[in-house]
């Protein structure tokens, strides 16, 4: 089992995943190590009089990437381990 886990651990830090903001008009791609891949940003979020609505709008996207990566994580190890708990795994 241990063995299946980390095999499993190796493929899912290589999948990609992506998440929005603002209704897409902000997207991140990260990978299954949380490294941000891309962002990319509609240039109609681009309001110079708004700066902090971009901010947010980006560190919404980004916590979402990670929380996807996360849940995607918690669910792939659940399939392998039957629904167990095992202390020390996501």
């Amino acid at each position: 089992l241990q063995g299946e886990m980390a095999k499993l651990q190796e493929e899912l830090k290589t999948r990609t995943l992506e998440a929005t903001a603002g209704g897409g008009v902000v997207k991140v791609s990260i990978n299954g190590e949380k490294q941000i891949l891309s962002v990319k940003i509609d240039p109609a979020a681009v309001d110079p009089e708004d700066v902090e609505m971009l901010e947010d709008l980006i560190a919404v996207a980004v916590n979402e990437a990670i929380k996807k990566v996360d849940d995607m994580m918690t669910q792939e190890m659940s399939k392998l381990t039957g629904g167990m708990k095992i202390p020390g795994m996501f």
